[in-house]
């Protein structure tokens, strides 16, 4: 493998992490296809590399090419590869849990925003133009009443005290 190869594969990483990162997942396997193409396979970086990609894939919706993926990576010499594939491998097997839909947030369609945000501002320059109305005061926190809080003295605060007094006492009439 020349250095050139080696900087292209380097650069080629670097643009799958950052488009797995922005959320772009298909870009990112593109990215990281090409990276893993240029380096070998068998090496530290290589499987870091492949590591990644299996990542990507999952993320693209491509589990079936994730999980073969990661099978050949449980036998790769690197033993930090082989760790994180096996990791990725359960977690890619384990069966698919069923949601209730009450468990799940709905988003909300941004793709009419730009015309929810002319909508907002014609409203709120029509709110500009009506009179303020102030607010209602709002009401103080009722007073404690002093009469009911427990002001008895508490025996056992003395009880600690003495017993604290003794143990130093006798520890330093032993020394």
């Amino acid at each position: 493998m020349t250095s050139q190869s080696l900087e292209l594969a380097r650069t080629e990483y670097k643009a799958g992490r950052a488009a797995f990162e922005s959320g772009s997942y298909r870009q990112s396997v593109q990215h990281l296809v090409k990276a893993s193409a240029l380096l070998d396979r068998n090496s530290r970086f290589g499987g870091e590399v492949q590591i990644w990609l299996v990542t990507a894939y999952e993320a693209a919706g491509q589990r079936s090419e994730a999980i073969a993926l990661c099978k050949i990576l449980t036998n790769h010499p690197h033993l930090e590869t082989r760790k994180q594939s096996r990791r990725l491998l359960y977690i890619l097997e384990a069966p698919k849990l069923k949601t209730r839909p009450e468990w799940l947030l709905e988003i909300p369609d941004l793709s009419r925003l730009e015309q929810s945000e002319s909508n907002f501002r014609q409203v709120s320059a029509l709110a500009k133009t009506k009179p303020f109305k102030s607010k209602p005061p709002q009401s103080q926190p009722e007073p404690i009443d002093l009469s009911q809080v427990n002001t008895k003295d508490n025996r056992f605060v003395w009880l600690a005290l003495i017993v604290t007094i003794l143990t130093l006492g006798s520890l330093l009439w032993l020394s």
